[in-house]
């Protein structure tokens, strides 16, 4: 598995990530524990989860339970920002907040430190200076190791650096948000933000949802149980007629070499720029084999070249 260092931090981090959203939900204790050490056994270091993962907390807290002695062995990510109550006073960038949140997570994940702590999401009523003062805080402390943000917009980032370096505070490594062949619009602001300012791009979603799987077709019958089948919400976003046109251009492009949508939309990811690891989420231990493998292709200029032009919309 290739590592990569994680913008200009000194992280190094595996190619292909593991998003643990799927543990507590999606399978239970077993399944997660087989996942899990398929994973690090395959050489995926890095696994990404949140607290408000696998229904408030069921991510992280399995996640304690199967890791054991394995911990030093991987880059442990999670996140804090995102409603953990109904009442709405666990949730935000506080100082107060962060700090709980924090804690909240090490207990469950029977660790005493997060190596990528990262804001999942903005809080309009807190200022960025008090964020930043609780994570270095933190880093100080030794209970996180590294900062960094999620589904953030480009001018917060360019802000928490400003602020970062004229406070002498720690700075956000990295950006965790949706990136994939369908979905491009951070190629817009926040891509050039985050080659300016040294940050990596960690992208999720890197199959839409599944469309980009190979396994749904225009007018065909959705596939029993799947992502998009059970979803009407994420259907309705991603099955559009223009994305529809442009799977239909890639399968074509990757039949042309022998190759799958899995192989394509991974190995493109890892050509971007300042993208470093792509996260996928699993279910079982045989999804991590193929997303090791399809991380493998290596594209020529020229395909990246034509890969641009069937997938940038108008």
């Amino acid at each position: 598995m290739e590592l990569r260092r994680l913008g200009k931090s000194g992280l190094l981090v595996s190619a292909v990530g593991l998003g643990c959203n799927n543990f507590g939900g999606r399978i239970d204790l077993e399944a997660t524990r087989k996942v899990v050490h398929r994973a690090i056994d395959l050489g995926i270091t890095l696994l990404d989860t949140a607290d408000i993962y696998g229904n408030k907390g069921g991510s992280e807290t399995l996640m304690g339970e199967v890791l054991g002695a394995r911990r030093k062995e991987i880059v442990l990510a999670t996140k804090y920002a995102k409603p953990m109550d109904d009442a709405g006073r666990k949730r935000g960038a506080s100082r107060r907040y962060i700090i709980e949140a924090c804690e909240a997570s090490l207990r469950r994940l029977k660790t005493d430190w997060i190596d990528l702590y990262q804001q999942h999401e903005p809080d309009p009523e807190t200022p960025i200076e008090e964020t930043l003062g609780a994570l270095d805080d933190l880093v100080r402390q030794g209970k996180v190791r590294y900062i960094g943000c999620s589904n953030l917009p480009a001018w917060q980032v360019v802000e928490a650096q400003h602020v970062a370096r004229a406070a002498g505070r720690e700075p956000f490594i990295s950006c965790q948000d949706e990136y994939s062949l369908v979905v491009r619009g951070l190629e817009k602001e926040l891509m050039p933000a985050m080659e300016r300012y040294g940050l990596g791009l960690l992208p999720y979603f890197p199959l839409a949802s599944g469309l980009l799987t190979g396994k749904y077709k225009r007018n065909a019958a959705m596939p029993a149980g799947a992502r998009l089948t059970n979803t009407p919400r994420l259907a309705d976003t991603y099955m559009t007629e223009a994305n529809w046109t442009i799977v239909e251009r890639l399968e074509a492009f990757c039949a042309e070499r022998g190759r799958t949508m899995l192989e394509l939309a991974f190995s493109w990811l890892l050509a971007r720029p300042t993208v470093t690891s792509v996260i996928a989420g699993a279910t079982r231990p045989e999804q991590l084999e193929q997303n090791v493998k399809a991380a493998e292709w290596r594209l020529s200029a020229e395909e990246l070249k034509t890969i641009d032009e069937i997938t940038r919309k108008a």
